[in-house]
């Protein structure tokens, strides 16, 4: 199969057209014709290769959506013409205890999209048939990308804590992630505080969700509220003064990370003192992929988005580099 896509030939590099033959595909594996690519500043982060994991040409894009228009002979519970999302993993092994306990985000030998393979920045994407989520109806698939990793990303941490609709969340960062967060928190029954640098986001965030808007820069404003929260979930990756956070929760509660902060101190007596925690995780598995997306089918949940056509792939990424994307950037169609 020929896939035409846009690939950076150099960190930093501008996209151009590029195709590729992909080869023969797995009896596990489903190939997908793209519709609709979310931007994630993951793909920002890859294309400059500030990671050290990226290698050249570069086709990115882990936030894909559209069709099955092949699958593999061992693939039986999708079907030809389905719906479905790819996020940041395209495979696990299936047969490790990560797998096997239903944890495929935790897979050592994960296949990531756009890590040793080519993405969704493309006419096609192929993934194990596994990490390919099917869509309810009810959904709009030009919006839906971004739940596939920013959405995902901050719906597992109210999983993988047990957060009950009587608890209060805090969320640490007003962006791509975070503005998920609050409408996850408020659907979720969770009284929402909202932590933002932005005061011009305090209208909007308190629209998404947020009940309170604390400056997360002013130390004094975050320790009125000590002692309140269950789980404060950072989703920015920049550096804060974490401690006043852990003493913003309950005894019980958790400072729980999926954004990629720099590294930090904290104090070991106040954790024990309090049974408070940190935590972190990857993504989620694709059971809670299709929880969340019948989570936010149920609930009217959806990014905001702005919308380029994939063609205008270099346009958009100066928009997201910019710092000016609200929220969320969706690449529609329209390769030949």
């Amino acid at each position: 199969m020929e896939i035409k896509a846009y690939a950076a030939n150099e960190a930093k590099g501008p996209f151009e057209p590029f195709s590729y033959d992909a080869g023969k595909l797995g009896s596990d594996e489903v190939a997908v014709a793209v519709e609709h690519c979310g931007i994630c500043h993951s793909d920002l982060s890859m294309l400059n290769n500030d990671w050290g994991r990226t290698s050249y040409p570069f086709v990115g894009g882990h936030e894909g959506v559209g069709t099955i228009i092949w699958k593999g002979s061992a693939v039986k519970h999708l079907q030809l013409g389905q719906k479905v999302g790819v996020g940041w993993f395209a495979g696990s092994c299936m047969h490790c205890r990560e797998c096997m306990s239903g944890h495929h985000n935790r897979c050592g030998r994960a296949e990531e999209t756009i890590v040793g393979r080519h993405g969704a920045f493309a006419s096609h994407v192929v993934c194990k048939s596994e990490w390919a989520i099917p869509l309810p109806a009810s959904l709009d698939a030009s919006k839906v990308g971004p739940l596939f990793c920013g959405g995902l990303t901050v719906f597992n941490p109210f999983i993988q804590n047990d957060i009950k609709p009587t608890q209060r969340v805090g969320v640490v960062g007003i962006g791509g992630l975070g503005h998920l967060a609050l409408q996850f928190g408020k659907a979720w029954g969770c009284e929402v505080t909202a932590f933002s640098s932005s005061p011009d986001k305090g209208d909007e965030a308190k629209k998404l969700g947020a009940h309170k808007v604390v400056n997360s820069r002013d130390p004094d404003a975050v320790s009125k509220i000590e002692g309140t929260l269950d789980m404060v979930l950072v989703t920015i990756n920049v550096g804060l003064d974490w401690q006043t956070y852990v003493n913003a929760l309950r005894p019980g509660g958790v400072l729980h990370f999926v954004g990629a902060a720099p590294q930090a101190e904290f104090v070991p007596f106040q954790l024990i003192a309090g049974a408070k925690s940190i935590s972190g995780s990857p993504l989620g598995s694709p059971a809670t992929a299709g929880d969340m997306l019948e989570f936010c089918a149920r609930h009217a949940i959806a990014p905001v988005t702005e919308h380029f056509k994939m063609s205008e792939i270099n346009e958009a990424f100066e928009h997201l580099e910019s710092g000016k994307a609200r929220y969320r950037i969706v690449l529609d169609q329209d390769l030949n």
